[in-house]
């Protein structure tokens, strides 16, 4: 459950990226952030999202935005997606789950009718100052730029 909220101090980050190298959210201070969390790469659903994002990228760039995904996937995995899906931006391996627990997108899901643990879809647009400006927790794949860019869509 998710349970951030616009205002609220981003939590910190302290991960590494598809190359293994060490990445924190400190390094983006005085940019914007979209930070998406989502379960799996090379996934019908998470793919249309990522592409999403790549497709969008250079508008949230001309917006002032940087991209982050992040999920539990190892960092071979990230590097395999990247390449194939040619995104432009920094995915996050968190195959730990600390990020995702900080961000509190870790919790019950059902599943045509069985219900387990895994990552709730959500986005983040974290301000210049580390400040949550914004949070998608119902996240549309399709039309995740789209909502990043929304007004009036705050949880």
């Amino acid at each position: 459950m998710i349970t951030l909220k616009v205002g609220d101090k981003a939590p910190a980050i302290k991960a590494i990226d598809q190359n293994g190298e060490a990445i924190t959210l400190k390094q983006f201070l005085g940019k914007k952030v979209v930070l998406y969390f989502y379960p799996e790469d090379d996934t019908p659903v998470c793919t249309k999202e990522a592409c999403n994002f790549r497709d969008n990228f250079s508008l949230l760039k001309k917006k002032g935005y940087e991209i982050i995904g992040v999920s539990p996937n190892n960092p071979a995995e990230h590097q395999k997606f990247i390449l194939k899906y040619k995104l432009p931006f920094t995915l996050i391996a968190d195959e730990d789950k600390k990020v995702i627990n900080d961000y509190g997108v870790w919790g019950l899901k059902k599943l045509y009718g069985r219900e387990y643990m895994g990552i709730q879809r959500a986005t983040f647009v974290i301000d210049e100052k580390g400040i949550i400006e914004k949070v998608v927790g119902r996240v549309l794949s399709k039309i995740a730029t789209e909502q990043v860019l929304r007004e009036g869509i705050n949880k």
